[in-house]
Protein backbone atom coordinates (compact mmCIF):
# COMPACT_ATOMS: atom_id res chain seq x y z
CA UNK A 1 0.00 0.00 0.00
CA UNK A 2 2.76 2.44 0.91
CA UNK A 3 4.60 1.65 -2.34
CA UNK A 4 1.41 2.43 -4.26
CA UNK A 5 1.04 5.74 -2.40
CA UNK A 6 4.67 6.62 -3.06
CA UNK A 7 4.18 5.86 -6.75
CA UNK A 8 1.05 8.01 -6.94
CA UNK A 9 2.66 10.93 -5.14
CA UNK A 10 5.82 10.61 -7.24
CA UNK A 11 3.72 10.68 -10.42
CA UNK A 12 1.79 13.72 -9.21
CA UNK A 13 5.01 15.54 -8.35
CA UNK A 14 6.60 14.53 -11.64
CA UNK A 15 9.48 12.59 -10.06
CA UNK A 16 8.48 9.02 -10.94
CA UNK A 17 11.54 8.45 -13.12
CA UNK A 18 13.96 9.07 -10.24
CA UNK A 19 15.36 6.17 -8.19
CA UNK A 20 13.01 5.08 -5.39
CA UNK A 21 15.31 6.34 -2.60
CA UNK A 22 15.40 9.82 -4.18
CA UNK A 23 11.62 9.76 -4.64
CA UNK A 24 11.11 8.92 -0.97
CA UNK A 25 13.50 11.66 0.17
CA UNK A 26 11.85 14.27 -2.02
CA UNK A 27 8.36 13.21 -0.95
CA UNK A 28 9.37 13.46 2.71
CA UNK A 29 10.82 16.93 2.18
CA UNK A 30 7.79 17.99 0.17
CA UNK A 31 5.48 16.68 2.88
CA UNK A 32 7.11 18.91 5.47
CA UNK A 33 6.87 21.93 3.19
CA UNK A 34 3.25 21.20 2.27
CA UNK A 35 2.28 20.78 5.92
CA UNK A 36 3.89 24.10 6.83
CA UNK A 37 2.18 25.84 3.90
CA UNK A 38 -1.21 24.41 4.87
CA UNK A 39 -0.73 25.38 8.51
CA UNK A 40 0.34 28.93 7.63
CA UNK A 41 -2.61 29.34 5.25
CA UNK A 42 -5.10 28.27 7.91
CA UNK A 43 -3.46 30.23 10.73
CA UNK A 44 -3.42 33.26 8.45
CA UNK A 45 -7.23 33.13 8.38
CA UNK A 46 -7.43 32.77 12.15
CA UNK A 47 -8.36 35.86 14.16
CA UNK A 48 -5.29 37.35 15.84
CA UNK A 49 -6.74 36.82 19.33
CA UNK A 50 -7.26 33.08 18.65
CA UNK A 51 -3.70 32.28 17.54
CA UNK A 52 -2.39 31.71 21.07
CA UNK A 53 -5.16 29.21 21.73
CA UNK A 54 -4.30 27.49 18.43
CA UNK A 55 -0.64 27.30 19.45
CA UNK A 56 -1.54 25.74 22.81
CA UNK A 57 -3.77 23.13 21.20
CA UNK A 58 -1.13 22.33 18.58
CA UNK A 59 1.56 21.93 21.24
CA UNK A 60 -0.70 19.66 23.29
CA UNK A 61 -1.01 17.35 20.28
CA UNK A 62 -4.75 16.77 20.68
CA UNK A 63 -5.80 16.38 17.06
CA UNK A 64 -9.52 16.15 17.88
CA UNK A 65 -9.52 19.36 19.93
CA UNK A 66 -7.47 21.12 17.26
CA UNK A 67 -9.87 20.05 14.51
CA UNK A 68 -12.89 21.14 16.55
CA UNK A 69 -11.24 24.51 17.22
CA UNK A 70 -10.35 25.07 13.56
CA UNK A 71 -13.80 23.98 12.35
CA UNK A 72 -15.32 26.57 14.71
CA UNK A 73 -12.85 29.41 14.15
CA UNK A 74 -11.87 28.99 10.46
CA UNK A 75 -14.82 27.83 8.38
CA UNK A 76 -13.57 25.99 5.31
CA UNK A 77 -10.17 25.32 6.89
CA UNK A 78 -9.81 21.99 5.08
CA UNK A 79 -10.36 23.64 1.70
CA UNK A 80 -7.85 26.36 2.62
CA UNK A 81 -5.28 23.70 3.54
CA UNK A 82 -5.95 21.71 0.36
CA UNK A 83 -5.54 24.84 -1.77
CA UNK A 84 -2.22 25.61 -0.05
CA UNK A 85 -0.96 22.08 -0.70
CA UNK A 86 -2.10 22.26 -4.34
CA UNK A 87 -0.16 25.51 -4.70
CA UNK A 88 2.94 23.85 -3.26
CA UNK A 89 2.56 20.99 -5.76
CA UNK A 90 2.46 23.57 -8.58
CA UNK A 91 5.56 25.29 -7.19
CA UNK A 92 7.38 21.98 -6.85
CA UNK A 93 6.54 20.99 -10.42
CA UNK A 94 7.66 24.41 -11.70
CA UNK A 95 10.94 24.04 -9.80
CA UNK A 96 11.48 20.56 -11.25
CA UNK A 97 10.77 21.68 -14.82
CA UNK A 98 13.84 22.16 -17.02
Amino acid sequence: MQDEMTALIAADLGIKDLPLAEQQALIAQFGEIALKAATLAVVGKLAEDKREEFAKLAEAGDATALKTFLDREVPGNEDIAKAAVAEEVKRFKAFQAP
